[in-house]
Formats: C-alpha cells, structure tokens, sequence
C-alpha cells in the first residue's frame, strides 16, 4: 500500500504595519497628538521628532502615512541614507498632502541631499502641504552643513521622545500580544522584563516571533519558549537558566 505523504501545517506570519491607535504614547503623549493632528490635516504644517533610537520615531512616521491615505490624503514616507536612493527622489514628492522624512541625520555631511531636503522642504510650503521629519538629535546638534536647512527643521514643533517606564513596556508587550490573539501571563512578562532589551519596537518584534512560535507549537508561549526565541533575536541579556 502506497503511503499517503503527510501534510505539513505551516505557520504564516502576521505582519502588521505600524499604526497611531497602537502606539503607546507612555511619556510623548503631546507628540502622538501632534503627529495624529497633522496626519489628518488639521495640525502643524512641519513637525520635527527626534530621540534615541527605539523610541518610535519611525513607528510614527509610518504610522502617520498610513492615517494620511486613509483619510484620503496622499501620503509617502521615506527613510533617507539608503545606498540605492539618490536625492532627487525628493524632486518628486511634493505632489503629496503629507510627506514624512526617517533618518536624517544620516544625510549630514552630504550636501546633495541636504539641498534636496531644502528644497523639498521649500515647496511643500508653498504647496500647503505636510512635512513630518525625524532624527536621532534635534535639528541644531546634527551637524547639517546647510545652515538654511537647520532654520527651517526649527520651523514647527520640535518634540524628543522618551524612553518607556517598566510599566509602559509591560502594558506594550500585553497590547501587542491581546492583538495578535494571545496572551502573555505575569511570569513570562516578568521574565521579558529582566532579560530582554526595553527597546519598544523590539519587544514588538520579540512579540511577533512568540506568535509564531506558538503557532508552530501549537501552545501558548512558556519562559522555556521565550528563552529559545531571545536567543535567536540576539536581543536578550544573559540569563542563568
């Protein structure tokens, strides 16, 4: 008798795109409202974020894009210093109600792009359009060579994000698993705690490879199981178990 092959379930990876209802805006509630306003076009024309990086800034960036088109807005978002993009993408974009502009501070030094940055900035203006930037220092302590760039990212509101507490991060890593369909019980969330890095984007990613793993296993994640997934995040701190 002929064996019939065995079928394999495969897990498929929920991926889910940033959004502003599921950013928790922890100690930078003024500047989720601020970047919501002007996402939906009754905000600031210009708005500038900065901070160390894992605070959000292009979680809201991308989350703010998308609100934008789902309003009705066009928007696009781009993260500068990619080595296959050349400046005069900028050229192009401000056809766009709503532009946000990741990574600055990786043009400094490059006046090609800062001058493309300069003028994009320039004609949004003149177009009554929306520019939201971000960078890892505010405009002044980015050493852009183009002083007429630094005045305008002085513009709008500046706002620097902070860090979350331990309690913002729990309630974070159990948000983002009730989304997911699952939930994550006190210890685990303890142990998240101790031994994992309390970079926001990276507990939601540490989330996401717990959900898969727990399709894969068919069972809820156990400390045994966050462990095995820490380890090959490379996100976590040495644990004695």
């Amino acid at each position: 008798m002929a064996l019939q092959p065995r079928q394999l379930s495969l897990p498929i990876e929920r991926i889910r795109e940033p959004t502003l209802e599921e950013f928790l805006p922890g100690p930078n509630a003024e500047a989720v409202a601020a970047v919501t306003a002007s996402a939906a076009g009754r905000g600031e024309p210009f708005l500038f974020l900065f901070g160390h990086p894992g605070t959000g800034k292009s979680h809201l960036l991308q989350a703010a894009s998308r609100a934008a088109g789902r309003s009705g807005r066009r928007a696009h978002f781009v993260a500068l210093g990619d080595p296959d993009v050349a400046p005069g993408l900028l050229d192009q974009l401000d056809e766009f109600d709503l532009v946000a502009v990741d990574d600055l501070d990786r043009i400094t030094g490059r006046p090609d792009w800062e001058h493309a940055l300069f003028g994009l900035f320039n004609r949004l203006r003149e177009r009554g359009r929306t520019l939201l930037t971000a960078a890892a220092g505010a405009p002044e302590a980015l050493g852009l060579g183009l002083p007429d760039l630094v005045s305008r990212l002085q513009w709008g509101p500046r706002y620097r994000l902070l860090p979350l507490s331990e309690a913002d991060c729990e309630a974070l890593l159990a948000g983002a698993a009730q989304r997911r369909g699952f939930r994550l019980g006190p210890e685990v969330v303890r142990y998240i705690m101790t031994y994992h890095a309390r970079d926001p984007a990276a507990l939601v990613e540490l989330v996401a490879r717990l959900d898969t793993a727990s399709l894969r296993e068919q069972r809820r994640p156990t400390i045994p199981m966050v462990r095995q997934v820490m380890r090959g995040d490379g996100q976590g701190r040495p644990d004695p178990g």
